[in-house]
């Protein structure tokens, strides 16, 4: 009996220690990984910098082929500077839909889009801080072309912006309410008038013939080029120079010309996306990509596709490319990219007055 009850209190001891270990156990869950040097919620210092981090570039279409160049570069630099690699994941389309994409949602953590208006759409909702112009150097602008034409027969004799008034003459150009590059091209043929002393009307009694000889409005730039190129509609083509350079370099040959008279400064911006890069944690790596796009290691690779690069050694090694503008205008003179969007691209603005007159029978 006395033994009996010895082992029945040794197994009670047992049992309670037992369920006392259990139950210290699953009150205290962080105890056991907390001993752990490898835990993954406090990982070392270097586990964070192997870890790769992916960063979203949202452009317009025609720099595709400078960053296919320029971005294995910087997770080059990246790599070596951090011991991080970062991965790149790239959205390229007309500038204004990209505009509109990032607002709705694209988390882009860069934008590079055609022009400083689109980028200040993107601020006033709320996702990029203001003052980004003077984040970066030269006003954030990262690179600059002019418009070009590009003509399907020499024996056209097209030699400036006057001749696409010719009734001979069928235009090809995107649509500026989808494409920045578009509004670079429609702003050039009205500064072409008013930057050389004509009045309002003149310029618009101008645009709208040039317009009343544009057959397809493509959505961007480079579907503009296909257009002309591979489906042959229009024997001009008002492209970027930087486009047609592109164009030359990968066999289509078409004549050329650049209007030296007066021409428009195409300055496009690059900016950070204050909003996803806090959300994401990638700022310091935004940040560095963006400067990045101003050493001359990234401007070169610019250069050479065709955009006139704004560091001054790379500008002047590459001098020979670029014809020289006697009257070089830019979006400043024309009043602003503000007055610009609500005189010509709002709704029922200019431009969707002039394509109703345009369409109506004659």
């Amino acid at each position: 009996m006395q033994i009996r009850a010895s082992a029945q209190l040794v197994g009670c001891v047992l049992t309670g220690l037992a369920l006392n270990w259990i139950v210290v156990a699953c009150s205290s869950p962080n105890t056991a990984s907390n001993s752990s040097p490898n835990t993954t919620q406090n990982p070392a210092p270097q586990a964070q910098a192997n870890k790769p981090i992916k960063l979203t570039l949202v452009s317009y279409a025609v720099t595709k082929s400078a960053y296919e160049k320029i971005i294995p570069k910087f997770a080059e630099q990246w790599k070596a500077q951090t011991g991080q690699t970062v991965e790149f994941e790239q959205s390229y389309g007309g500038s204004g839909s990209q505009t509109r994409a990032v607002i709705d949602g694209l988390e882009a953590d860069v934008v590079a889009l055609a022009l400083a208006g689109d980028t200040a759409k993107i601020e006033k909702a709320g996702l990029i801080q203001p003052g980004w112009e003077q984040e970066l150097p030269n006003e954030s602008i990262v690179h600059k072309s002019v418009a070009a034409l590009v003509v399907r027969d020499p024996n056209l004799g097209v030699k400036g912006w006057s001749d696409l008034t010719r009734d001979d003459i069928e235009v090809i150009t995107a649509n500026p309410k989808t494409s920045g590059g578009a509004k670079w091209n429609f702003l050039a043929l009205w500064g072409a008038i008013t930057q050389a002393g004509g009045s309002e009307q003149d310029a618009q009694n101008f645009v709208e013939t040039v317009f009343s000889r544009v057959p397809v409005l493509p959505k961007d730039a480079r579907e503009a080029s296909d257009v002309f190129y591979k489906q042959g509609q229009g024997n001009v083509l008002i492209n970027y120079e930087n486009e047609v350079i592109l164009a030359t370099q990968q066999g289509d040959r078409q004549p050329y010309i650049v209007p030296t008279d007066y021409n428009i400064s195409i300055d496009n911006p690059v900016a950070v996306v204050d909003a996803n890069v806090d959300k994401h944690g990638t700022r310091q790596v935004a940040e560095a990509f963006t400067k990045f796009l101003f050493t001359p290691e990234a401007q070169r690779e610019f250069a050479k596709v065709g955009f006139r690069p704004v560091e001054p050694t790379i500008e002047a090694e590459f001098v020979s490319q670029f014809p020289k503008i006697e009257k070089l205008f830019t979006i400043k003179d024309l009043g602003g990219w503000k007055q610009v969007d609500s005189q010509f691209f709002a709704d029922g603005a200019f431009f969707e007055q002039m394509q109703t007159k345009i369409a109506q029978p004659k």
